[in-house]
């Protein structure tokens, strides 16, 4: 090979590694980053649906008649006065018969 062919060799390999560097990595990156970025925006849409859900019910819970369905249902408290009845399920029927 001459040194011509040489340097020409040399040349086309060096312009092959600039055209890499140049635009098949950078685009790459580009590509790469343009995904996080519609991830970290499909995570923010996520969290901001949770937050008005959390929000709402937040101000739910400081309702008065939610306090008082919760006192009631859950720690069973009555104003002055109210009587509790508690129903307890039948028992569980048998199932043995006897034969006469």
């Amino acid at each position: 090979m001459t040194r011509w062919g040489r340097a020409r060799v040399a040349l086309i390999a060096l312009g092959v590694a600039a055209i890499l560097f140049l635009f098949v990595f950078p685009t790459r990156s580009y590509l790469h980053q343009r995904n996080d970025v519609s991830d970290a925006q499909n995570d923010v849409a996520v969290l901001l649906e949770q937050n008005a859900k959390l929000a709402a019910e937040a101000q739910r819970l400081q309702t008065q008649a939610e306090i008082e369905r919760m006192a009631r249902n859950q720690f069973g408290m009555v104003y002055p006065g109210e009587q509790v009845y508690k129903v307890q399920p039948a028992p569980a029927a048998s199932t043995t018969t006897t034969i006469p």
